[in-house]
């Protein structure tokens, strides 16, 4: 059973997320109405995911998804935010959380990211993964401090390959006829080795190295 979070500073929203949450099996271990509680509970739950808002009456998601990600690598944060302005979901990015799915989204789309998020799947609103993506292309242009990248498996690049196209954990073990498992054990290794958190993260280290585009 997946464990969930929910930090959102309305008690109606928040109340109703949860409840449709444990309807459809999750484990709901807790709510936050600020980012001072959701970083203080969080920390002691240890849920598999967090759901995030973004404004918090006077506190800020993004510092609360900085926080708990770096206190917790094995949780991950999922925004659920009424915001769909870029900045704010570049900010969420680059604070570590995962995916960033605005409220419209409906009950079943909500429950298919949460169970994506859990995976390790980097998740978001139609037409946001793309904004992400270019902005990471865009950075991609800074130049590095030189020093050697990792040594990565050819698999391990495989899979890192795939992952910056966007293939989920399943779609990946299809295509390397491989098995799922395997695909994530390849996955948390170039994470460890990268030293990155999140499959986003991956996916712009793939960008930044070239690997995203097709094979000649």
């Amino acid at each position: 059973m997946i464990s969930v979070m929910v930090v959102d500073d309305h008690p109606i929203w928040r109340d109703g997320v949860a409840r449709d949450l444990t309807e459809n099996g999750f484990d709901v271990r807790a709510t936050a109405p600020d980012a001072t509680a959701a970083v203080r509970i969080a920390t002691a739950v240890r849920p598999d995911v967090v759901l995030m808002d973004i404004n918090l009456g006077g506190t800020s998601g993004v510092d609360a998804t900085r926080e708990i990600t770096m206190a917790l690598p094995d949780t991950r944060v999922l925004v659920l935010s009424a915001s769909g302005e870029h900045t704010d979901v570049l900010e969420a990015v680059k604070a570590g959380a995962s995916g960033y799915l605005v409220k419209s989204a409906s009950a079943r789309e909500l429950v298919e990211a949460v169970e994506r998020t859990a995976e390790g799947d980097p998740v978001f609103t139609p037409g946001l993964a793309g904004l992400v993506l270019g902005e990471y292309r865009r950075m991609a242009d800074t130049p590095d401090d030189g020093a050697p990248p990792p040594r990565l498996t050819d698999r391990e690049t495989d899979v890192l390959r795939l992952v910056a196209k966007g293939l989920t954990s399943r779609q990946i073990a299809e295509r390397l006829v491989l098995s799922h498992r395997t695909v994530e054990n390849h996955v948390q290794s170039t994470l460890r080795k990268l030293q990155l958190h999140n499959r986003v993260e991956l996916a712009r280290y793939a960008i930044e190295h070239g690997l995203d585009a097709d094979e000649g």
